[in-house]
């Protein structure tokens, strides 16, 4: 019987300073696509002088759901292996996908546990601790739900199996980047409120900022994360904040 094959999969934009390290975490694939949002930057030239069996898309960026599914299309292998700039796959990790793909009987979908870094360190807690996503699934179930522009989701997956080894995410290497995804995010989410005709009210603006801090720095154990943790919790107060502004803004 032929080895099960693997397509991994990557959507950037400016990843000069990581996309080496992510491409060379997945060398193991039998194909390799990016697709890009016209990065500015030497993404795209490290790409093609380092990286010449890497099949290279280019679109514009309207939102991460579009954006994955049309990578998707790409792809001619019956796995993807889905991962971000920032994220690496471990050599155990490898051996496990590896191992699990070859078994008689798979799961269509698979979780990896993340170890999430921020500005160069591990953090413990903060909601990390049980910090998860689907990175590895059949083909004929690869499509994500289009009604989620932001923390987008397979639409079809039932009773996914999760992998042992940890997926390592290094998020930001400092404020100002996470500051500036924080600000990007929130206006695709006011975009997802707005269409689900949600109308702007300062009361719940306030209520889920305050909530949303309360939560990761009290309930999901951030306060143990010292600095690192405050931080956190503070932008995702923000990120609740500005999307409710964004909404105000730009359709009310």
């Amino acid at each position: 019987m032929e080895n099960p094959k693997i397509s991994a999969l990557l959507i950037v934009f400016n990843e000069e300073k990581k996309i080496e390290e992510a491409l060379n975490s997945v060398e193991f694939a039998d194909e390799i696509i990016v697709l890009d949002s016209f990065s500015t930057d030497k993404t795209i030239d490290i790409i093609k002088d380092k990286y010449p069996n890497v099949k290279l898309y280019q679109n514009k960026f309207e939102d991460f759901t579009k954006q994955r599914n049309l990578c998707i299309s790409y792809a001619k292998n019956d796995w993807i292996l889905f991962i971000d700039a920032d994220e690496r796959i471990t050599p155990k990790l490898k051996n496990e996908i590896l191992k699990e793909i070859k078994k008689p009987i798979t799961q269509k979908a698979y979780f990896f546990k993340r170890k999430f870094f921020f500005m160069g360190e591990k953090v413990n807690y903060s909601g990390t601790q049980n910090d998860k996503n689907i990175r590895l699934f059949k083909k004929e179930v690869a499509h994500y739900d289009e009604n989620k522009r932001v923390h987008e989701g397979l639409s079809n997956v039932d009773n996914p199996g999760t992998l042992q080894n940890y997926l390592l995410h290094f998020s930001f290497d400092s404020y100002e980047a996470y500051y500036k995804k924080v600000i990007h995010y929130s206006k695709l989410k006011a975009k997802d409120l707005h269409e689900k005709r949600i109308p702007y009210k300062m009361v719940k603006q306030l209520s889920k900022s305050a909530f949303s801090f309360f939560k990761m720095y009290f309930l999901k154990l951030g306060i143990l994360d010292g600095k690192k943790g405050l931080i956190l919790s503070y932008l995702s107060a923000l990120s609740s904040f500005k999307t409710y502004e964004f909404l105000k803004e730009e359709y009310a």
